[in-house]
């Protein structure tokens, strides 16, 4: 089976998405959209950015790897009668089926980033879209101080086993360098590409930072994974220990009030 597929389809990341449902409307309100328009999500999950994309008018395909996410997007999608929005199963490597210069904008928050071949993923997104489009992209930063998951993935890294040869990390999807050098093999100029950071909030009223480690704990792939190889090795609490003691120290919310955990990423924007 392929391994990125059976990695974000271990657990459930909507459980996750619920605490990030401001940042997708937040972002699709800065894009300026004006339909018509025809948008990909690449790396979609169930829709934190389609939806409110297609709330405007756009007319918008998500592609996910993981089956469950596809059927929830679509759930979603069905539950709010949006009807100019469908949820596929897809590759971000290789995106077979889908039609040079198909799309006006191409997103992907969080999501093609995972992919294991970037070279590829970056020639498929600059492929579907039409010349004058454009493609954004929200990566983690590595090793970023300021960012829960660039930390989390950091924590987890280091109780899970080495990475197979040849891997390259999803987090050199988060340094301007790698960013210029994959998009320019793809045949897109530096001066077209631009980065900044930019930060959301994870944000519950209702929940404190034990239940956002719990929630990464049973529905995030990368930690389910790290959590399965630190119980092999008795360093279970340990780690259990660190992510609390992230979360904790990353909350920005008053006592009592809920969780706000910002989320610094690297935002790319691609003029084609």
């Amino acid at each position: 089976m392929n391994a990125n597929k059976a990695l974000w389809e271990k657990g459930d990341f909507t459980a996750i998405a619920a605490l990030m449902r401001d940042s997708g409307q937040a972002l699709v309100a800065s894009l300026g959209i004006t339909p018509p328009l025809r948008a990909l999500d690449l790396g979609c999950g169930d829709g934190t950015t389609a939806l409110p994309l297609a709330r405007l008018g756009a007319e918008v395909v998500g592609i996910d790897i993981a089956s469950n996410l596809v059927a929830a997007g679509n759930a979603r999608a069905a539950a709010a009668g949006l009807h100019k929005l469908c949820f596929e199963e897809g590759d971000a490597c290789d995106l077979q089926g889908v039609a040079d210069h198909s799309f006006d904008l191409t997103l992907s928050m969080f999501g093609a980033m995972f992919a294991p071949r970037p070279l590829d993923v970056a020639r498929e997104m600059v492929r579907v879209t039409r010349p004058g489009g454009r493609i954004v992209m929200g990566n983690w930063i590595p090793n970023d101080p300021t960012s829960f998951v660039s930390q989390l993935l950091k924590i987890s890294s280091a109780f899970t086993p080495p990475p197979p040869e040849g891997f390259v990390s999803p987090m050199t999807w988060g340094v301007e360098a790698h960013i210029v050098e994959r998009f320019g093999a793809a045949g897109v100029a530096p001066e077209n590409i631009s980065t900044e950071r930019d930060t959301f909030l994870f944000a519950a009223p209702d929940k404190g930072p034990a239940d956002v480690v719990e929630l990464f704990r049973r529905y995030y792939g990368p930690t389910m994974n790290a959590f399965d190889a630190a119980t092999r090795n008795g360093t279970e609490q340990d780690l259990h220990r660190q992510l609390l003691e992230l979360a904790h120290a990353q909350n920005r919310a008053a006592a009592g009030s809920g969780v706000a955990i910002p989320a610094t990423f690297m935002r790319v924007s691609l003029a084609l």
